[in-house]
Protein backbone atom coordinates (compact mmCIF):
# COMPACT_ATOMS: atom_id res chain seq x y z
CA UNK A 1 0.00 0.00 0.00
CA UNK A 2 1.59 2.95 -0.87
CA UNK A 3 1.26 6.30 0.95
CA UNK A 4 -2.03 7.69 -1.33
CA UNK A 5 -3.58 4.42 -0.85
CA UNK A 6 -2.93 4.74 2.98
CA UNK A 7 -4.32 8.21 3.48
CA UNK A 8 -7.29 7.01 1.51
CA UNK A 9 -8.24 4.34 3.90
CA UNK A 10 -7.83 5.84 6.41
CA UNK A 11 -10.10 8.61 5.43
CA UNK A 12 -12.74 6.04 4.90
CA UNK A 13 -12.10 4.42 8.19
CA UNK A 14 -12.70 8.03 9.88
CA UNK A 15 -16.33 8.33 9.86
CA UNK A 16 -16.58 5.30 11.78
CA UNK A 17 -13.75 5.68 14.03
CA UNK A 18 -15.82 8.92 15.18
CA UNK A 19 -19.08 7.73 15.22
CA UNK A 20 -17.39 4.97 17.87
CA UNK A 21 -15.47 7.54 19.86
CA UNK A 22 -19.16 9.37 20.40
CA UNK A 23 -20.78 6.11 21.54
CA UNK A 24 -18.42 5.28 24.04
CA UNK A 25 -18.16 8.75 25.37
CA UNK A 26 -21.97 8.47 25.61
CA UNK A 27 -21.58 5.04 27.55
CA UNK A 28 -18.65 6.47 29.69
CA UNK A 29 -20.34 9.82 30.64
CA UNK A 30 -23.67 8.03 31.75
CA UNK A 31 -22.65 4.92 33.06
CA UNK A 32 -23.56 5.66 36.34
CA UNK A 33 -26.79 6.35 35.16
CA UNK A 34 -28.04 3.43 32.97
CA UNK A 35 -29.89 0.02 34.42
CA UNK A 36 -27.80 -2.89 34.59
CA UNK A 37 -30.83 -4.05 31.59
CA UNK A 38 -30.97 -1.57 28.96
CA UNK A 39 -33.56 -1.87 26.51
CA UNK A 40 -32.23 -3.03 23.29
CA UNK A 41 -35.20 -3.29 21.04
CA UNK A 42 -37.60 -1.34 20.27
CA UNK A 43 -41.44 -2.37 18.78
CA UNK A 44 -42.74 -0.25 15.65
CA UNK A 45 -44.40 2.08 17.89
CA UNK A 46 -40.99 2.94 20.00
CA UNK A 47 -41.93 1.00 23.03
CA UNK A 48 -39.01 -1.32 24.96
CA UNK A 49 -40.28 -5.05 24.81
CA UNK A 50 -36.71 -6.46 25.26
CA UNK A 51 -33.85 -6.14 27.02
CA UNK A 52 -29.77 -6.91 27.74
CA UNK A 53 -27.10 -5.93 29.85
CA UNK A 54 -25.55 -2.70 29.55
CA UNK A 55 -21.78 -4.07 28.92
CA UNK A 56 -23.17 -6.49 26.01
CA UNK A 57 -24.74 -3.55 24.37
CA UNK A 58 -21.78 -1.21 24.33
CA UNK A 59 -19.85 -4.32 23.24
CA UNK A 60 -22.31 -4.86 20.43
CA UNK A 61 -21.97 -1.45 19.09
CA UNK A 62 -18.78 -1.43 19.07
CA UNK A 63 -18.61 -4.45 16.93
CA UNK A 64 -21.18 -2.92 14.44
CA UNK A 65 -18.87 -0.54 13.63
CA UNK A 66 -16.00 -2.00 13.48
CA UNK A 67 -16.71 -4.62 11.56
CA UNK A 68 -18.34 -1.52 9.15
CA UNK A 69 -15.07 0.48 9.00
CA UNK A 70 -13.37 -2.62 8.42
CA UNK A 71 -14.97 -3.37 5.21
CA UNK A 72 -14.80 0.35 3.79
CA UNK A 73 -10.97 0.48 5.11
CA UNK A 74 -10.59 -2.90 3.04
CA UNK A 75 -12.36 -1.34 0.04
CA UNK A 76 -10.84 2.30 -0.19
CA UNK A 77 -7.17 0.09 0.23
CA UNK A 78 -7.37 -2.53 -2.20
CA UNK A 79 -9.65 -0.94 -4.88
CA UNK A 80 -9.02 1.07 -7.66
CA UNK A 81 -12.05 3.21 -8.56
CA UNK A 82 -11.84 6.05 -10.82
CA UNK A 83 -14.51 9.05 -11.43
CA UNK A 84 -17.47 9.33 -9.63
CA UNK A 85 -16.92 5.78 -7.66
CA UNK A 86 -14.35 7.03 -6.38
CA UNK A 87 -15.85 9.78 -4.51
CA UNK A 88 -19.45 7.36 -3.63
CA UNK A 89 -16.89 5.39 -1.98
CA UNK A 90 -16.08 7.49 1.02
CA UNK A 91 -19.56 9.04 0.73
CA UNK A 92 -21.39 6.04 1.26
CA UNK A 93 -18.82 5.27 4.54
CA UNK A 94 -19.66 8.74 5.94
CA UNK A 95 -23.54 7.89 5.00
CA UNK A 96 -23.47 4.53 7.09
CA UNK A 97 -21.42 5.52 10.04
CA UNK A 98 -23.26 8.60 10.47
CA UNK A 99 -26.88 6.22 10.10
CA UNK A 100 -25.33 3.84 12.72
CA UNK A 101 -23.94 6.12 15.10
CA UNK A 102 -27.34 7.77 15.31
CA UNK A 103 -29.19 4.92 16.27
CA UNK A 104 -27.09 3.92 18.58
CA UNK A 105 -26.33 7.02 20.87
CA UNK A 106 -30.16 7.07 20.64
CA UNK A 107 -30.65 4.09 21.74
CA UNK A 108 -28.32 4.35 24.19
CA UNK A 109 -29.34 8.00 25.72
CA UNK A 110 -33.17 6.76 25.97
CA UNK A 111 -31.88 4.38 28.87
CA UNK A 112 -30.16 7.26 31.00
CA UNK A 113 -32.18 7.93 34.50
CA UNK A 114 -34.77 5.09 33.45
CA UNK A 115 -36.75 3.90 36.15
CA UNK A 116 -36.09 -0.01 36.47
CA UNK A 117 -38.71 -2.24 37.51
CA UNK A 118 -39.49 -5.48 40.11
CA UNK A 119 -37.66 -7.64 37.29
CA UNK A 120 -35.11 -5.14 35.86
CA UNK A 121 -37.07 -4.10 33.54
CA UNK A 122 -37.14 -0.60 32.18
CA UNK A 123 -41.04 -0.63 31.00
CA UNK A 124 -41.02 3.04 30.45
CA UNK A 125 -38.48 3.32 27.61
CA UNK A 126 -38.99 4.18 24.01
CA UNK A 127 -37.55 4.65 21.19
CA UNK A 128 -39.57 7.26 19.11
CA UNK A 129 -39.48 6.34 15.21
CA UNK A 130 -38.84 10.24 14.46
CA UNK A 131 -35.30 8.84 15.75
CA UNK A 132 -35.70 6.63 12.08
CA UNK A 133 -36.06 9.45 10.42
CA UNK A 134 -33.59 11.80 11.85
CA UNK A 135 -30.72 9.54 11.49
CA UNK A 136 -31.52 8.97 7.45
CA UNK A 137 -31.34 13.28 7.50
CA UNK A 138 -28.19 12.48 9.56
CA UNK A 139 -27.09 10.00 6.80
CA UNK A 140 -27.94 12.76 3.89
CA UNK A 141 -25.85 15.45 5.95
CA UNK A 142 -22.71 13.35 6.47
CA UNK A 143 -23.01 11.08 2.66
CA UNK A 144 -22.81 15.13 2.06
CA UNK A 145 -19.42 15.54 3.78
CA UNK A 146 -18.06 12.37 2.61
CA UNK A 147 -18.42 13.23 -0.61
CA UNK A 148 -16.99 17.21 -0.73
CA UNK A 149 -13.84 16.06 1.40
CA UNK A 150 -13.28 12.84 -1.16
CA UNK A 151 -12.05 15.93 -3.85
CA UNK A 152 -9.21 15.85 -1.13
CA UNK A 153 -7.90 12.76 -2.52
CA UNK A 154 -7.98 12.53 -6.35
CA UNK A 155 -8.73 9.21 -7.79
CA UNK A 156 -6.74 7.85 -9.89
CA UNK A 157 -6.53 8.22 -13.41
CA UNK A 158 -8.35 5.47 -15.36
CA UNK A 159 -6.24 2.74 -17.80
CA UNK A 160 -5.62 4.08 -21.21
CA UNK A 161 -8.11 2.67 -23.75
CA UNK A 162 -10.99 2.22 -21.16
CA UNK A 163 -13.64 4.65 -22.96
CA UNK A 164 -17.08 3.37 -22.72
CA UNK A 165 -17.75 0.56 -25.38
CA UNK A 166 -14.47 0.98 -26.82
CA UNK A 167 -13.55 -1.88 -29.05
CA UNK A 168 -10.46 -3.52 -28.91
CA UNK A 169 -8.13 -6.26 -31.20
CA UNK A 170 -9.81 -9.45 -32.35
CA UNK A 171 -7.00 -11.80 -30.58
CA UNK A 172 -7.70 -15.74 -31.84
CA UNK A 173 -6.74 -18.92 -30.48
CA UNK A 174 -5.23 -21.74 -32.92
CA UNK A 175 -7.41 -24.89 -32.29
CA UNK A 176 -6.78 -28.01 -34.66
CA UNK A 177 -9.62 -29.16 -36.89
CA UNK A 178 -12.08 -31.39 -34.60
CA UNK A 179 -10.28 -29.85 -31.69
CA UNK A 180 -12.82 -28.91 -28.47
CA UNK A 181 -11.69 -25.99 -26.35
CA UNK A 182 -13.91 -24.67 -23.39
CA UNK A 183 -13.14 -21.66 -21.35
CA UNK A 184 -13.95 -21.02 -17.18
CA UNK A 185 -13.09 -18.19 -14.95
CA UNK A 186 -14.18 -17.04 -11.20
CA UNK A 187 -15.64 -13.09 -11.41
CA UNK A 188 -14.75 -12.15 -7.95
CA UNK A 189 -16.46 -8.68 -6.44
CA UNK A 190 -14.40 -6.67 -4.42
CA UNK A 191 -17.51 -4.42 -3.27
CA UNK A 192 -20.46 -7.23 -3.14
CA UNK A 193 -18.54 -8.86 0.48
CA UNK A 194 -18.52 -5.03 1.89
CA UNK A 195 -22.09 -4.87 1.09
CA UNK A 196 -23.47 -7.98 2.30
CA UNK A 197 -21.47 -7.29 5.69
CA UNK A 198 -22.94 -3.75 6.05
CA UNK A 199 -26.29 -4.81 5.31
CA UNK A 200 -25.91 -8.13 7.69
CA UNK A 201 -24.61 -4.93 10.07
CA UNK A 202 -27.44 -2.94 9.84
CA UNK A 203 -29.91 -5.42 10.19
CA UNK A 204 -28.23 -7.00 13.53
CA UNK A 205 -28.53 -3.26 14.50
CA UNK A 206 -32.18 -2.69 13.66
CA UNK A 207 -33.62 -6.18 14.98
CA UNK A 208 -32.69 -5.69 18.61
CA UNK A 209 -33.60 -1.84 18.49
CA UNK A 210 -37.16 -2.08 16.89
CA UNK A 211 -39.44 -5.00 15.79
CA UNK A 212 -38.47 -7.68 13.84
CA UNK A 213 -40.24 -6.48 10.68
CA UNK A 214 -37.18 -3.50 10.58
CA UNK A 215 -34.38 -5.14 10.67
CA UNK A 216 -35.21 -9.18 8.64
CA UNK A 217 -35.62 -7.52 5.28
CA UNK A 218 -32.51 -5.95 5.05
CA UNK A 219 -30.72 -9.20 6.80
CA UNK A 220 -32.82 -11.44 4.14
CA UNK A 221 -30.99 -9.20 1.32
CA UNK A 222 -27.79 -9.58 2.68
CA UNK A 223 -27.90 -12.98 2.48
CA UNK A 224 -29.33 -13.11 -1.18
CA UNK A 225 -26.81 -10.69 -2.50
CA UNK A 226 -23.82 -12.95 -0.89
CA UNK A 227 -24.92 -16.09 -2.95
CA UNK A 228 -23.65 -13.37 -6.18
CA UNK A 229 -20.63 -12.10 -4.75
CA UNK A 230 -18.97 -14.50 -7.15
CA UNK A 231 -19.88 -14.86 -10.31
CA UNK A 232 -18.72 -17.92 -13.17
CA UNK A 233 -17.89 -16.92 -16.75
CA UNK A 234 -17.97 -19.77 -19.23
CA UNK A 235 -16.61 -19.29 -23.21
CA UNK A 236 -17.75 -22.75 -25.12
CA UNK A 237 -19.86 -23.61 -28.54
CA UNK A 238 -22.89 -22.70 -27.05
CA UNK A 239 -21.79 -18.88 -26.74
CA UNK A 240 -21.02 -17.24 -23.20
CA UNK A 241 -22.74 -18.09 -19.78
CA UNK A 242 -22.48 -16.06 -17.26
CA UNK A 243 -23.91 -17.38 -13.90
CA UNK A 244 -23.71 -16.71 -9.95
CA UNK A 245 -23.03 -19.05 -6.75
CA UNK A 246 -26.06 -21.11 -8.21
CA UNK A 247 -26.59 -22.58 -11.14
CA UNK A 248 -29.89 -20.17 -11.61
CA UNK A 249 -30.37 -16.94 -12.42
CA UNK A 250 -27.99 -16.86 -15.34
CA UNK A 251 -27.31 -14.80 -18.39
CA UNK A 252 -26.05 -16.59 -21.92
CA UNK A 253 -25.45 -15.13 -25.41
CA UNK A 254 -25.49 -17.41 -27.71
CA UNK A 255 -22.72 -17.43 -30.36
CA UNK A 256 -24.98 -17.59 -33.18
CA UNK A 257 -25.46 -14.12 -32.28
CA UNK A 258 -21.80 -12.85 -31.61
CA UNK A 259 -19.68 -11.27 -34.21
CA UNK A 260 -16.54 -10.77 -32.36
CA UNK A 261 -14.90 -9.87 -29.03
CA UNK A 262 -12.48 -8.38 -27.15
CA UNK A 263 -10.64 -7.95 -23.61
CA UNK A 264 -10.60 -4.16 -21.79
CA UNK A 265 -10.91 -2.48 -18.93
CA UNK A 266 -14.29 -1.66 -17.66
CA UNK A 267 -15.47 1.04 -14.87
CA UNK A 268 -18.72 -0.05 -13.89
CA UNK A 269 -19.99 3.25 -12.78
CA UNK A 270 -18.98 5.23 -15.49
CA UNK A 271 -19.46 3.21 -18.21
CA UNK A 272 -23.14 1.17 -16.71
CA UNK A 273 -24.03 3.69 -13.49
CA UNK A 274 -23.73 0.91 -10.97
CA UNK A 275 -22.71 -2.36 -10.66
CA UNK A 276 -24.74 -5.76 -11.10
CA UNK A 277 -27.09 -7.20 -14.09
CA UNK A 278 -26.80 -3.50 -15.77
CA UNK A 279 -29.13 -2.64 -19.15
CA UNK A 280 -27.99 0.62 -20.83
CA UNK A 281 -28.24 1.82 -24.32
CA UNK A 282 -26.34 -0.17 -26.66
CA UNK A 283 -26.15 -3.00 -24.74
CA UNK A 284 -25.75 -4.76 -21.41
CA UNK A 285 -23.41 -6.40 -18.79
CA UNK A 286 -22.88 -8.18 -15.59
CA UNK A 287 -20.27 -6.10 -13.84
CA UNK A 288 -19.26 -7.12 -10.19
CA UNK A 289 -16.44 -4.87 -10.48
CA UNK A 290 -13.52 -2.22 -12.35
CA UNK A 291 -10.76 -4.03 -14.49
CA UNK A 292 -10.54 -6.43 -17.10
CA UNK A 293 -13.40 -7.73 -18.73
CA UNK A 294 -14.82 -9.27 -21.95
CA UNK A 295 -16.65 -7.14 -24.33
CA UNK A 296 -19.10 -9.17 -26.99
CA UNK A 297 -19.69 -6.86 -29.72
CA UNK A 298 -23.27 -8.53 -31.32
CA UNK A 299 -24.59 -9.45 -34.79
CA UNK A 300 -27.09 -6.57 -34.13
CA UNK A 301 -24.34 -3.85 -33.05
CA UNK A 302 -25.27 -4.10 -29.27
CA UNK A 303 -22.41 -4.94 -27.03
CA UNK A 304 -22.78 -7.25 -23.76
CA UNK A 305 -19.84 -7.03 -21.52
CA UNK A 306 -18.69 -9.30 -18.40
CA UNK A 307 -15.91 -8.08 -15.84
CA UNK A 308 -13.60 -11.04 -15.65
CA UNK A 309 -10.06 -12.09 -14.71
CA UNK A 310 -7.59 -13.89 -17.83
CA UNK A 311 -10.50 -12.04 -20.16
CA UNK A 312 -8.09 -11.72 -22.84
CA UNK A 313 -7.83 -15.61 -23.26
CA UNK A 314 -11.71 -15.89 -22.75
CA UNK A 315 -11.95 -13.55 -25.87
CA UNK A 316 -9.67 -14.83 -28.03
CA UNK A 317 -11.02 -17.95 -27.60
CA UNK A 318 -14.62 -16.52 -28.49
CA UNK A 319 -13.46 -15.23 -31.25
CA UNK A 320 -11.89 -18.58 -33.10
CA UNK A 321 -15.54 -20.28 -31.89
CA UNK A 322 -17.12 -17.69 -33.82
CA UNK A 323 -15.14 -17.59 -36.72
CA UNK A 324 -15.65 -21.55 -36.96
CA UNK A 325 -19.39 -21.21 -36.57
CA UNK A 326 -19.24 -18.85 -39.70
CA UNK A 327 -17.36 -21.47 -41.68
CA UNK A 328 -19.78 -24.10 -40.44
CA UNK A 329 -17.00 -25.99 -38.88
Amino acid sequence: MNRKNLGGALFAVLPFVLALAVDLVLFLVFRDRLPERVASHFTGGGRADQYMGRDWYVLISTLTLVVAGGAWLLMAARWQLHGRAHRWLFSSGFALAGFLGWLLAAALLVNVDATVGPRGEVPGVSLPMWHFAAALGVAALTGGLGWALAALFPAPEPPAGSGPWQAGGGARIALADGEVAGWTRGAGSRWAPAAVLALLAAGLVLTPLWRWEAGLPLLVVGVVLGGFVRAHVMVDRRGITVSGTLPWPRVRVPLDRIESACSRDISPLAEFGGWGYRVRPGGTGVVLRSGEGIVATLVDGRKFAVTVDDSKTGAALLNTLVDRRRAGR
